[in-house]
C-alpha cells in the first residue's frame, strides 16, 4: 500500500495534490445544458477534485469517475460518499430510536444492510455514525444520535463500524465508515445547533470522547469534524483535539474530513481571513475540504510564501505548509488505496452481482422498528386482540411523510405502511374503502373513517371539529388508539427547540379521548425526547414510537397487537416538563442532596413537583412479569486485578416470551473529584421464554472505575481510587438493587 501511495507522491505536482483535498458535492451533474460544463466538471477536467459526495445512482457515479480519470494526469481516482444516517433506500428507524434497542447486533446488522444498499449505487463511504452524545432535548439532532450515554453510544458505535465496514472495507458491499461529529457537537451551550460547548476537560475525556475511541479501535477508516468550538478553539482549527488526541492517543490513522463548509465557517467563528482559517484547518489536521474550495483557493499562495500571523494563532513557513499539504494528500491516496480504488478505479462502479432485496431490508426494518419502540406504560391493556373494536386516531394514524424521519436523503415517503394499514393487515381485515381502516371492525369498515383528530399539516377544518369527529368515532370502539407525536422537520439539523415537548393540538385531543373513558393507548412518533406532561397520566398504554422508518408503523402494529414483545429501553431520558433540560440519569452529586428540615433548599424545581412523571434512561416495560431474585458478588473486597462477578437471577413469570435488558451501574463515593450519582458501566440482553428462569452474571474489573483528572488536556490522567464502591443492578437506570464492592489498594 504505502509503495503506490508513495509513488505518487513522488510524481505528483503541488496543485495535482492540493486537488486531492478537495470534496465537493455532485450538486447537477455534470452539465446544466446542452453544452454548459458545470463548475464540478470543470474541476474534475482540471484534476481538482479528490472526492465527490451526493451522488444519486451508479450511472452518475461512473461517469463522474471517467471524468475525473480523464482530467487526471496521474489516473487517480475519486470516491464517492453520501449522508446514509439510518439507511440508504431501506431507511431504519432513527438513530436515537435504534440505540433504544440496545442492541448492538441489531445496529450491526441494519448497518451492513445500509452498507450493501450504498455500495450497489457506488457509494465507498457513508458519513455515519453520527455518535454525538446529547443530553439535551432541544438539541434538533438528538434524533441522529446514540442517547445520553457513552458507553451506551462507544457499543453502538464500534457496532456501526464493524456493520459498515466488515473484514475489509474494500469488500463487496462494503463501505468506509466515518465518525461523527469530532467533537461535543452533542453538547451545545443552550441547546441552539452549531452552537459552542464550553466544558471541563473531565466531561470531554469522560462523556463525549470515548464513542469516538471505541469507533476507532473498531477500525473507522475517516473521522468528520464538527461545527461548534470546544473550549472556546473552534472543532476545524483545534489540532489539540484532532492531532492531539485523536491521532495521537487513539493512535487513529484515517482520513479527517470537514463539514460541509466547515474550514470556510471559521472565518465567521472570529478566526480571521480565509489564508488564516485555511492554515489554521490544515495544521490541526483537517485533511479534506468540503464544498468551500478555500483549500483549493488558498493553498497554492501559502506554499510559495508561507504564513506570518501570530496574532492569529498561526505562523508557518512555506516548507510547513507544503510539508502539511502532503501530509494530508498522503492520508487521502492512502485511503483510496485501503477502498481498493488505486488499483481498480472502477472497484464498486460496475453492477453488483449481489444486491440486497428491499423484501430482504423491510423485513429487517420492521424488526428494528418493533425493537426500538419503548413501552412506557401499561395498565392491563396491550396487547390488543385482534378483534378488538380499535379506534384509530390522531394525526399520524396514517401519515407516510413523517415516519422517515429526518435525514432520509436517499428514502421514499411511499415506501411507509401508514399504521392504519399495519393494522388492518395484521388483523386480517383488509380496508373496503379508499380512506384506509381506523376502526378494525367489519361492521363498520363502509364508513369514511380518516379521522385524524389533530393534523400535521392544516387541512381546513378547525380543531373542534377535527377532535368532534375523532370523539364521534373513540365512542363507537372498545379501544382508542391515538396516534401522536412531531413532524420530521421538527428534530434534524438546525431544528433546535425552545420546548420540546408535543404540540397543545395533541394535548387537546388527548384529554377529550381521555373524557370518553375508553381505553387510551397513546403512541408518540417523534424524533426527540420529549416531555409528554399529562400525556403520560391520561394513558392507560404509552408507546415511544419515534420515527420509525419505512417499517415503523409496522412495527407498531407487531407491538400493539402482541406479534413482537416489547423490548425497547430509554437510551434518553424523557424529562417531565421541556424547561427540565438539559437532562440526564448520571448527574453529578452536589453538597445538599437532601433538603432536611431546610425545605428551602431543594435540588430541583420549585415549580415542578417530584411526583411528575419522568421516565429514567434505560427504562421501558415488556409484556412479560420479570421479577429479579436478590444479587451476590463473588467477594466483597478484591485487589485491583483480581476478578469479581456479580451474579443475579431473573425470572419470567408472565405467560409470554420477554427479552430483559439487565443493566449494571456504578458509584464512586469517594473520589478526587465530583462524580456522577450513579454511571453505567455494562449490560446484557436475555431473552427469557414464559416462566423462564436465568442468572445472569457480570464480570466488574478495577479498569471500569477509573476516571479521567483533567487540569488540562495534555495532563490528563485516568485514575482509580482504592476504597468503596457500589454497584447498581436492576431493569433501569433508577429501580435498582445495591451493592458495595472494595477495591484494596
Amino acid at each position: 500500500m504505502k509503495g503506490k501511495v508513495e509513488r505518487l507522491m513522488a510524481e505528483m505536482t503541488p496543485a495535482e495534490k492540493i486537488g486531492q483535498l478537495n470534496l465537493l458535492p455532485a450538486g447537477e451533474g455534470l452539465v446544466t445544458g446542452a453544452a454548459q460544463a458545470t463548475t464540478l466538471a470543470q474541476r474534475l477536467d482540471a484534476g481538482q477534485v479528490g472526492a465527490v459526495f451526493g451522488t444519486k445512482s451508479l450511472a452518475s457515479a461512473r461517469a463522474m469517475q471517467e471524468r475525473a480519470l480523464a482530467g487526471s494526469r496521474l489516473k487517480i481516482p475519486l470516491f464517492f460518499g453520501e449522508d446514509v444516517i439510518h439507511g440508504h433506500r431501506t431507511i431504519f428507524p432513527l438513530p436515537v430510536a435504534l440505540a433504544c434497542s440496545w442492541d448492538p447486533s441489531l445496529v450491526e446488522e441494519t448497518a451492513a444492510f445500509a452498507a450493501a444498499e450504498a455500495a450497489a449505487e457506488g457509494q465507498h463511504v457513508v458519513f455515519s455514525p453520527m455518535i454525538d452524545v446529547s443530553r439535551d432535548p432541544r438539541w434538533g439532532r438528538v434524533a441522529e444520535s446514540p442517547g445520553e450515554d457513552p458507553l451506551l453510544a462507544s457499543r453502538i458505535a464500534a457496532a456501526a463500524v464493524r456493520g459498515y465496514q466488515g473484514a475489509d472495507i474494500a469488500g463487496p458491499g462494503r463501505v468506509a465508515a466515518c465518525l461523527k461529529h469530532f467533537v461535543a457537537y452533542g453538547a451545545p451551550l443552550s441547546g441552539r445547533d452549531y452552537d459552542n460547548a464550553s466544558l471541563a476537560w473531565e466531561d470531554l475525556l469522560g462523556i463525549y470522547l470515548p464513542p469516538f475511541a471505541a469507533g476507532c479501535a473498531a477500525g473507522a477508516a475517516c473521522v468528520m469534524a464538527s461545527f461548534n468550538a470546544v473550549n472556546k478553539v473552534p472543532m476545524h482549527a483545534h489540532a489539540q483535539l484532532i492531532e492531539g488526541w485523536l491521532r495521537g492517543t487513539t493512535g487513529f490513522d484515517g482520513l479527517v474530513l470537514s463539514d460541509y463548509t466547515g474550514v470556510k465557517e471559521l472565518i465567521a467563528h472570529g478566526l480571521g481571513p480565509a489564508p488564516v482559517a485555511v492554515a489554521r484547518a490544515l495544521f490541526a489536521g483537517i485533511d479534506m475540504d468540503m464544498v468551500g474550495e478555500d483549500y483549493l483557493r488558498e493553498l497554492p499562495a501559502l506554499a510559495k510564501a508561507g504564513i506570518d500571523a501570530a496574532d492569529a494563532g498561526v505562523a508557518l513557513s512555506a516548507a510547513a505548509i507544503r510539508d502539511l499539504i502532503n501530509r494530508s494528500c498522503r492520508r487521502v491516496l492512502t485511503f483510496k488505496d485501503r477502498l481498493g480504488l488505486l488499483d481498480n478505479p472502477f472497484r464498486g462502479l460496475v453492477a453488483a452481482g449481489a444486491v440486497p432485496t428491499r423484501q430482504d431490508g423491510r423485513k429487517l426494518a420492521r424488526t428494528a422498528a418493533a425493537r426500538s419502540v419503548v413501552l412506557l406504560k401499561n395498565d392491563a391493556v396491550l396487547p390488543l386482540s385482534t378483534g378488538t373494536r380499535v379506534a384509530l386516531v390522531g394525526p399520524f394514524a396514517r401519515d407516510r411523510r413523517n415516519m422517515l424521519g429526518t435525514w432520509a436523503v436517499s428514502g421514499n415517503s411511499d415506501d411507509v405502511v401508514p399504521l392504519d394499514q399495519a393494522v388492518a393487515t395484521l388483523t386480517g381485515r383488509a380496508p373496503k374503502t379508499a380512506w384506509g381502516v381506523n376502526i378494525v371492525e367489519e361492521a363498520w369498515l363502509e364508513q369514511r373513517l380518516n379521522v385524524h383528530g389533530v393534523t400535521v399539516e392544516r387541512d381546513g377544518r378547525s380543531e373542534a371539529e377535527l377532535v368532534d369527529e375523532a370523539l364521534a368515532l373513540a365512542r363507537q370502539a372498545d379501544v382508542i388508539v391515538a396516534a401522536v407525536g412531531e413532524a420530521k422537520e421538527h428534530a434534524g439539523e438546525s431544528s433546535s427547540c425552545l420546548s420540546p415537548s408535543l404540540p397543545a393540538p395533541h394535548h387537546h385531543l388527548i384529554a377529550a379521548l381521555k373524557a370518553t373513558g375508553k381505553p387510551l393507548v397513546v403512541v408518540v412518533f417523534a424524533g426527540r425526547p420529549l416531555a409528554l406532561g399529562a400525556i403520560a397520566e391520561a394513558a392507560d398504554a404509552l408507546l415511544y414510537a419515534w420515527h420509525g422508518g419505512i417499517a415503523g408503523p409496522e412495527g407498531v402494529a407487531d407491538i400493539l397487537f402482541g406479534a413482537a414483545a416489547p423490548s425497547g429501553r430509554l437510551c434518553v431520558t424523557l424529562p417531565a416538563h421541556p424547561g427540565e433540560v438539559p437532562l440526564s440519569y448520571a448527574e453529578e452529586t452536589t453538597g445538599r442532596p437532601n433538603p432536611g428540615h431546610f425545605q428551602k433548599f431543594l435540588t430541583g424545581w420549585l415549580d415542578l413537583p417530584d411526583s411528575a412523571m419522568r421516565y429514567p434512561f434505560g427504562f421501558g416495560l415488556g409484556y412479560g412479569e420479570i421479577r429479579y431474585g436478590l444479587p451476590s458478588l463473588s467477594i466483597a473486597q478484591a485487589a485491583p486485578g483480581e476478578p469479581v462477578v456479580l451474579t443475579i437471577g431473573i425470572e419470567n413469570r408472565g405467560p409470554r416470551e420477554a427479552i430483559e435488558t439487565v443493566q449494571l451501574y456504578a458509584s464512586d463515593p469517594v473520589a478526587r473529584i465530583t462524580r456522577p450519582s450513579r454511571f453505567l458501566i455494562d449490560f446484557q440482553q436475555v431473552t427469557l421464554r414464559a416462566g423462564e428462569r436465568r442468572e445472569v452474571s457480570f464480570r466488574i474489573d478495577a479498569g471500569q472505575f477509573r476516571y479521567p483528572v483533567a487540569p488540562s488536556l495534555e495532563t490528563a490522567e485516568w485514575v482509580r481510587d482504592p476504597g468503596l464502591v457500589r454497584l447498581h443492578v436492576g431493569p433501569n437506570s433508577r429501580d435498582t438493587q445495591s451493592l458495595e464492592l472494595t477495591w484494596l489498594a
